[in-house]
Parts: structure tokens; sequence; C-alpha cells
């Protein structure tokens, strides 16, 4: 009996990407196994981009919110009622290549990688380059260090995260895969309880990958199959919300995956510290964009304060 997939996109005025996107999984080989459904989560576009998409030969159906409900809890909206083997979660600015769905598909059924809970495969930009999009599970001091600007102005001394030293162009096993392309097997998402939807937008995939890993499963990125991702999104239209979303979701993954103290170093470093930086380094760019939107950012954090400190308190519910 052959696998099955089921894939998820999460729409918000993605414009023709989206339709690319979705002609790009018509394209693929889908040999040894079965696309089950493909579902679009838009969660209230305005551009049109979930329109008029009868015509494609996909098990194709599109889930339109009323509001914008956030990325991850848009992606439990798209699982609901999935009987898939696996769940691949996909960014409309990506485009898939012949063998993108081949290949990981295939190394999970694999008996050998059956520890395997999750698998990235290599992403290229619009010039074929390897965007280097795997990362380690990031630790307080790691944290801080990026809301200083230290691993910017200090890379060797305060590394980043992301594996910015490895040049992907080989197979491993990794801490995290991007969510970019996030094969998932449905066992595993349904025995974490799907994705936390405290993240409206950001750092989701990475409580998973952390949460799968504490449960005693490892990911994997696989070299060999490849995929186009444009990367920015939608999301370079609203930088002040990116921002606040970014912010927010950091201190929830605190709360999480770090001890009391950490965290609460971390919120209020994101708070009182971190706002100094991104002034700074905005106004020797001499950006007047920059600082309004760190401003705007920052008063959207502090208003949304109660209800996040209310949120991190619930910790124990996830």
């Amino acid at each position: 009996m052959s696998a099955s997939l089921d894939i998820i996109i999460v729409n918000w005025n993605s414009g023709q990407l989206l339709r690319e996107c979705l002609d790009s999984i018509v394209a693929t080989n889908r040999n040894g196994f079965e696309v089950s459904r493909v579902v679009v989560v838009d969660n209230a576009s305005w551009d049109g981009s979930a329109s008029e998409l009868e015509d494609l030969e996909l098990p194709l159906s599109v889930i339109r919110n009323a509001e914008n409900r956030g990325f991850a809890a848009a992606c439990n909206q798209g699982v609901a009622g999935s009987r898939a083997d696996y769940l691949l979660f996909l960014n409309p600015d990506t485009r898939l290549f012949k063998d993108s769905l081949t290949k990981p598909v295939g190394f999970l059924d694999q008996p050998s990688s059956q520890a395997v809970g999750i698998v990235g495969i290599q992403l290229v930009d619009e010039n074929g380059e390897i965007i280097r999009t795997c990362a380690w599970f990031p630790t307080p001091v790691r944290f801080f260090t990026k809301m200083l600007g230290l691993d910017r102005l200090f890379p060797r001394v305060f590394p980043s995260h992301f594996m910015l030293e490895w040049n992907h162009e080989e197979n491993r096993k990794v801490d995290h895969v991007i969510g970019a392309f996030f094969l998932v097997r449905r066992s595993l998402f349904e025995s974490l309880n799907r994705f936390d939807e405290r993240f409206f937008v950001y750092l989701e995939d990475l409580d998973f990958s952390c949460s799968a890993h504490k449960a005693g499963w490892s990911s994997y990125y696989l070299a060999e199959a490849q995929a186009f991702h444009k990367g920015g999104g939608t999301s370079e239209k609203i930088k002040a919300a990116r921002l606040f979303y970014f912010f927010q979701s950091r201190i929830i993954y605190g709360y999480k995956h770090f001890g009391w103290l950490a965290a609460t170093g971390l919120m209020l470093g994101t708070l009182l510290l971190e706002p100094f930086a991104r002034f700074a380094l905005a106004f020797v760019r001499c950006s007047k964009e920059e600082i309004g939107e760190t401003f705007k950012g920052y008063c959207m954090l502090w208003g949304a304060l109660p209800k996040l400190l209310k949120a991190t308190s619930k910790q124990g519910d996830a």
C-alpha cells in the first residue's frame, strides 16, 4: 500500500505566488505515494490570490477564514480530518521541482528512518544559490546576542543559531529545518497536539521541532531534494507587525522551553534593551522608515503585554 501525503498551504495576500506554487505541485513526480489532499487555508486575503483555483488538477480544497487567524492556527485547520501518513506544510512563496516530494517521502518510508519525524529539503533562491536554512535550537544566550546585534558585529564570537557555517550540500540530522518546507509524520503531529496556536506567526515550527526532539524524534535535512523559496513573502509589507509578532513569539518560546529566570530575562531584554540596539542601528543607517516601524512594533508589543503575560502563564496547558 503506497504512502499518502496531505499538503497544507497557508495563504495571506501572496498574489501570483500561490498559483505558481500550486502549479508546481501539479508538475511534481508522485511515484510511490499519493497526494490525498491539497488544502489552502486563506487568512482573509484581500488580493484575490485564493480565487479561481478550481481548474487545477489537484485534490484541492480552500478554507476561507473571515479574519487572519495566524499561521499556526491556520495550519491546524488545514490538517483537520487528515488521514494521510505524512503532512507537508508548504509556504506559498515556494515552487517545487520534479522530485521535491518523491525523495523526502521515500526517505521517511525507509525502515531506517523510523526515528525521523520531520524532514526538510534544500531550498534555493532565484539565482540557484543554496539558502542556509537549518538551525540549532536557540539558547537564551543566543537570543540575547541576537537582540543586541552581537551576532552581526562579531559573528565568529557570537554565532547565529542558524547553521551558517555549514554549506548545506549534504544530508544530515539537524536540530531544526525551516518551516517553508516542513514534512511531518501525521502520527507525530497528532501526538504533539498540533502547532501551538499561541504562536500567531514565527517560531511555531521551531517550537514544534524542539517539542518533537524532547519526545525522542529527530529532524533531518535532505540535500538531494530541492525546491525554490523566495523568502520574505508577504511579511515584507507589514514591517512593524512583523517585529511585533516575532518579539511576541520569542517571549512565548522562552517561557515554554527555558527556565522561568532565563525566560523572564529574555522578556525584559526584549522590552528594555533591544529597542536601544535597534534604534541605534536605524540611526546609523539614517533610516527614518526603520525608526518609525521599530517604534510602531514596540508600541504594539507593550500594548499586547497583558495578554502576552496571560498566555505565558498557561505554558502547562500547551
